[in-house]
C-alpha cells in the first residue's frame, strides 16, 4: 500500500451500500440495482468498488482498470453513485480483505454489502466469506433464474437465522451483523458475461 488512499465522500452516519465486481463492462442493471437499494435500503450513497479482477474468474482478457473505471463513470450518471478503485490501491483483490480496511478507515460509516443473487451462490467459495457476513449486513437483489438456486446455496442456509424479513430492509444498515435480506422487484437479465460474449460473436 503506497500513496495516499483516495475515498470516495462520506459521512459520519452515512448509509452506504458497497457493489464490488470487475464491471466489465458496467451496465444498466448495475446502475438499476444501485437505485434500487438506495430506495429500499435508505441509503445515503452507493460505491461502485471496480476490482482488479475476480479471483473465481479468468482475468486474461480483462479490461484495464482506468478504461472500466471510465466507463463505469459513464453508466452510473447519478450524483450519489460513486466510483471507487480503493481494492487497486490497497492492494489487494479479496473482498474481506477491502472491507476490514473500509471498516478501519471509516469507523463511523454503516455499510452495507450489496450483491445479486448469483453472486450468493457463490458466496460459501469467496475467501472468509463467512467473516465477511460477519463485518456488515448484506442485501441480496434478485436475478432471474438465480433466486432459487441462491437461498437453496450453502451460505444462505448457514445464515438463514440471520435473515430479517423484506419489509424491514430500510432497518438493515443499522443491523449489527450477521444481518442480511433479500430483495425482490428488480428483474433486469443483463450480466457483464453476456455482453462481453455477445460483442464477441459479432466480431
Amino acid at each position: 500500500m503506497t500513496g495516499r488512499i483516495i475515498l470516495p465522500p462520506h459521512f459520519s452516519g452515512a448509509r452506504i451500500g458497497l457493489l464490488g465486481g470487475s464491471f466489465d463492462p458496467p451496465h444498466a442493471a448495475h446502475r438499476m440495482a444501485s437505485l434500487f437499494a438506495m430506495k429500499r435500503l435508505g441509503l445515503d450513497r452507493v460505491w461502485w468498488l471496480v476490482t482488479p479482477g475476480n479471483p473465481l474468474k479468468d482475468v486474461s482478457g480483462l479490461a484495464a482498470i482506468d478504461e472500466r473505471m471510465q466507463a463505469a463513470q459513464a453508466m452510473a450518471r447519478h450524483p450519489r453513485i460513486d466510483i471507487s478503485n480503493i481494492e487497486s490501491q490497497i492492494g489487494t483483490r479479496f473482498t474481506a480483505q477491502t472491507i476490514a480496511y473500509l471498516k478501519r478507515r471509516c469507523p463511523q460509516v454503516r455499510f452495507v454489502w450489496l450483491m445479486g443473487a448469483d453472486n450468493l451462490a457463490q458466496f460459501h467459495r469467496w475467501q472468509k466469506w463467512q467473516s465477511i457476513a460477519n463485518a456488515l449486513p448484506i442485501a441480496v437483489i434478485d436475478r432471474p433464474e438465480a433466486s432459487f438456486r441462491a437461498l437453496a446455496a450453502p451460505a444462505a442456509q448457514a445464515l438463514q437465522r440471520h435473515r430479517i424479513f423484506e419489509a424491514e430492509a430500510k432497518a438493515l444498515p443499522g443491523r449489527r451483523p450477521p444481518a442480511w435480506t433479500f430483495l425482490h422487484g428488480m428483474k433486469s437479465p443483463l450480466s457483464s458475461t453476456q455482453i462481453r460474449q455477445a460483442a464477441a460473436e459479432k466480431r
